[in-house]
């Protein structure tokens, strides 16, 4: 039986077996973080776990600036591009991502009173997260190099060990630490500095050039004006957490960052499921098919749908099981926050559009205007109604950020695909307002365990009784005329 299992798998080709290893770096890395949240909570107070939170927030909004993100789309495109010279634009691109680091760790020191002073972090804490963030875009290019070139054991190999290892020096430094948020901090850069500098070092023996002129200019030139799009993703994520710590206090943004931690299980759903289609996406557009989109767009936003409301209507018990008592607030945040992960899902179906005929304006322009409105919302919210608007601010927000994807993808269905729409917007509308309606209805039974095992188990016998109808509906909708 074994023997038959590993034939077919070394049958498959190459880019399926590797595709299906990256897979498991990426559940690895993220699944392993969020099992070990339920002992992180144990170890830390609510007001240690957000002030965790708050620096992995401000790490997020940095890393965009000392980093340039040179690791993510640039370098994919570079190592297609400059194939011939890949060793070379590996080794460049670290050279670069070196530089702007020391330049901005240099930037740091000479002002570090007023930096530290801004962003409530302590000198330590600060030197830990430059380190966290160029070993991290090391790994970033290594990794990303190893995806091209199909080399999937030695990924999954380092992938597993530091998955493995953060967590478990992260327990030892936090239990025997008095200043825990910090022993937290130290742990994960000193795994990352032993892990990742190694990474550094072969790359830069391999590709032996520091500094190429032409392909930092080029890096240069494509990243550059997609600064303001990564960092306004960086503020929609993370924004709010900061403002919770600053308007009422550290405790309520860890409660806050367990709801956020807790909906990355929907997260991990999504980013596996989005590994499949979205590459099928791009290859349709291509060949201008976007009437076949919607065959797998809408099974695909029902699934994640369902799959986001068992999350919610299991909220209180997924807390208790995460967190001791002090932390119980959190179930009212998840809701709105597990809907949020959803219209991040939504909006991936729109966005392909925009990056496959390179309109960044566009992409800037929809992710800008969501950071900006989340941060006026918090700013008017969360001192008015409490920490908890702070889910609902950040759901409005990327509510009207999909909207945006949504209508230029619609505009450049007309200017660049001849008017062939990809999908239906009242089939969407249906498919997000049902979403929405059962999500918060199951809200309203959280002080009521009877009622919501009532409505949970009326709507498990509704879709068991009624599945082939409903998978016969969600195959014929793709057959309908788009509007």
């Amino acid at each position: 039986m074994f023997q038959h299992i590993i034939g077919k798998y070394k049958a498959l080709p190459a880019p399926v077996r590797a595709s299906g290893w990256f897979f498991v770096c990426a559940f690895c890395q993220k699944g392993i973080s969020f099992i070990t949240t339920p002992i992180f909570t144990r170890l830390l107070s609510a007001a240690e776990y957000g002030a965790y939170s708050v620096f992995q927030s401000w790490m997020g909004m940095i890393t965009i600036f000392v980093s340039l993100n040179l690791n993510c789309g640039v370098y994919t495109r570079g190592l297609v591009q400059f194939e011939e010279e890949r060793k070379e634009f590996s080794s460049s691109m670290q050279g670069l991502c070196l530089t702007s680091a020391a330049a901005w760790l240099g930037i740091y020191l000479l002002f570090r009173d007023v930096w530290n002073r801004l962003f409530s972090l302590t000198t330590l804490q600060m030197l830990a997260m430059f380190l966290i963030i160029w070993t991290s875009a090391s790994f970033g290019f290594w990794s990303v190099e190893q995806r091209v070139e199909l080399r999937y054991q030695r990924l999954v190999a380092v992938t597993l060990l530091v998955s493995l290892i953060q967590p478990a020096v992260g327990i030892a430094f936090v239990s025997r630490a008095q200043d825990k948020a910090t022993a937290r901090i130290l742990g994960l850069a000193l795994v990352n500095a032993a892990a990742y500098s190694g990474l550094f070092v072969s790359q830069m023996r391999r590709g032996k050039r520091f500094f190429v002129r032409k392909f930092w200019k080029h890096a240069a030139r494509f990243n550059l004006p997609l600064l303001p799009h990564y960092l306004s993703q960086s503020i929609l994520s993370g924004a709010d957490r900061i403002m919770i710590e600053r308007m009422a206090g550290a405790d309520k943004a860890g409660i806050y960052n367990l709801a956020c931690s807790v909906s990355m299980i929907m997260t991990m759903f999504h980013t596996a499921l989005m590994q499949t289609v979205e590459p099928w996406l791009y290859q349709k557009i291509k060949e201008g098919r976007t009437d076949v989109l919607s065959a797998v767009a809408y099974p695909a936003f029902g699934a994640v749908a369902g799959v986001n409301l068992l999350l919610i209507a299991f909220a209180p018990e997924i807390i208790t099981l995460f967190a001791p008592d002090e932390y119980r607030e959190a179930i009212w945040a998840i809701p709105p926050v597990v809907m949020s992960v959803y219209f991040t899902f939504a909006y991936t179906f729109f966005a392909v559009f925009e990056f496959y005929f390179e309109k960044t304006q566009y992409i800037a322009t929809a992710t800008a205007a969501g950071a900006v409105l989340n941060i006026a919302l918090n700013r008017i919210c969360i001192p008015r109604f409490g920490y908890y608007a702070a889910g609902y601010t950040t759901l409005a927000c990327y509510m009207i950020y999909a909207v945006f994807h949504y209508c230029f993808m619609r505009k450049l269905c007309r200017t660049r695909l001849g008017g062939r729409q990809a999908y239906r917007t009242r089939i969407l509308l249906g498919i997000t307002a049902c979403f929405m309606l059962l999500g918060f209805g199951l809200m309203f039974t959280y002080t009521n365990a009877v009622l919501r095992y009532v409505w949970i188990v009326f709507g498990a016998g509704v879709l068991a009784v009624r599945r082939k109808r409903l998978q016969l509906y969600l195959k014929s909708l793709h057959k309908l005329p788009k509007a």
